[in-house]
């Protein structure tokens, strides 16, 4: 754990090192096996299969083709993934829709050099879990092992959302966005894990300062717990001794409190904020609801003047983006930020702040050490086939979720996949294992 708590003071990952191979034949070694073992046979063939949309809207613009340009590695330290499972986040959702193009779009190409829309078609899909099966000549970390080569190569990743995403059958990805996959989690339970973990550390750790060294006595409440992001943060605030409090719907509450969560509140049992205000005051309050009443409430039950952090995994920076354009949108929400900071801090003690979700591969390399030690278990809902991804985003788009909804991509067979066609797993196990974790 002394690597997460360098994370406190800085962008996640920063001060986390992946230890180089001893000698140059293994870097020989790695790309010889790779291009020669498992990407030789696919050098045949340029397309692949994927879901795509050709412009933003509703489901209706999802469409499946088995003639997407295959990936391939363009920089040295890339690596080229065959996804094996992915999974579905609600910012896929908004993606979907448009949200955050403008932004992306500059992303992806800055100096705007290039003349088409070059995100269309665009692939969604911010999870990946799958094998490497082929790497750059400068990357390191993915060198076949002695026992098992293919376990060595097996990996998890949150996918940068101005990258093609994993609802295909290959993605191309950084070595250093990459991580190796726990050995205890099959790829359907691994897929559900990267970007809600990304996302909680970069909001817990850059944002709200916290770490396994200051814990113990602090107070954390999460609001809409029972969603991916939520469950995640229960269990790493646990396993650093937080006391965590959690909002979410009464149906609800065998989950989170299996996964360690202290008091739980019902947010259907009537007005939350009354109901809050009867508990001690917080240190620390991260928001996946956000909204202004929200946000209004949730501020007002941190200790004042205490350094008590509110983070919100809802800010309004992509949506003024896409509303007024680049610099009118940027502009807004620097003011928007900065004048609830200063307000908030000036009349209670208490710093306000946004939280974004980070990708990054050497954090996850963390996170797969606690899951092996049985301190963070994946939280599954549904596990949809390939073919029925239109389904699995209606699954998402409908709210209240209890953890993460799957895609199998690789065909494999998997205790969480679906167990007959067209038929996908609901709460597919994930939820009984988890509610035990912590007992």
């Amino acid at each position: 754990m002394a690597s997460l708590r360098a994370l406190s003071s800085t962008r996640v990952g920063t001060f986390f090192y992946r230890k180089a191979p001893s000698s140059t034949q293994v870097l020989a070694s790695c790309s010889i096996w790779c291009r020669r073992n498992l990407y030789g046979s696919l050098r045949r063939h340029n397309s692949m299969s994927a879901w795509v949309i050709d412009q933003y809207g509703t489901n209706e613009v999802l469409r499946v083709s088995d003639e997407i340009m295959m990936p391939t590695i363009n920089l040295a330290s890339e690596v080229l993934i065959k996804v094996e499972a992915a999974s579905l986040n609600p910012l896929d959702i908004s993606m979907r829709g448009g949200y955050g193009a403008t932004l992306l779009k500059l992303r992806r190409d800055p100096m705007s050099v290039m003349q088409n829309d070059t995100e269309f078609p665009l692939i969604l899909g911010r999870d990946v879990s799958g094998v490497v099966v082929e790497c750059g000549s400068q990357v390191t970390h993915f060198a076949p092992g002695d026992e098992v080569k293919v376990n060595s190569l097996m990996v998890w990743a949150a996918v940068p959302p101005w990258k093609q995403g994993s609802l295909a059958e290959y993605l191309t990805l950084t070595e250093y966005e990459v991580s190796h996959k726990p050995k205890s989690l099959s790829h359907t339970e691994a897929a559900s894990v990267p970007y809600v973990a990304t996302t909680a550390l970069s909001a817990l750790v850059n944002a709200a300062g916290l770490c396994s060294d200051n814990c113990s006595d602090k107070r954390v409440l999460i609001t809409g717990g029972s969603g991916g992001v939520g469950t995640f943060s229960i269990q790493l605030l646990k396993a650093w001794g937080a006391h965590v409090t959690v909002t979410c719907a009464g149906n609800a509450e065998g989950l989170v409190r299996g996964l360690g969560a202290d008091e739980v509140v019902d947010y259907t049992a009537g007005d939350v904020a009354a109901q809050l205000e009867a508990t001690e005051k917080y240190d620390v309050v991260l928001d996946n609801v956000g909204g202004v009443d929200t946000e209004r409430w949730a501020l007002g039950l941190l200790r004042p003047w205490s350094g008590a952090k509110y983070v919100t995994l809802v800010s309004p920076l992509l949506h003024s983006t896409d509303a007024a354009g680049l610099v009118e949108g940027l502009g807004r929400s620097g003011c928007s930020l900065h004048s609830k900071a200063l307000q908030n801090l000036l009349s209670r003690g208490v710093f306000y702040r946004w939280g974004f979700y980070a990708p990054d591969g050497p954090a996850l390399d963390e996170v797969s050490a606690l899951v092996d030690a049985g301190k963070l278990l994946p939280v599954v809902q549904a596990c949809f086939p390939f073919s029925q991804v239109p389904q699995a985003f209606q699954r998402v788009e409908q709210g209240h979720a209890r953890g993460k909804t799957v895609i199998s991509v690789g065909g494999q067979r998997d205790p969480l996949s679906e167990q007959e066609e067209g038929c996908p797993v609901e709460d597919g196990g994930r939820h009984a294992r988890a509610q035990t974790a912590h007992s």
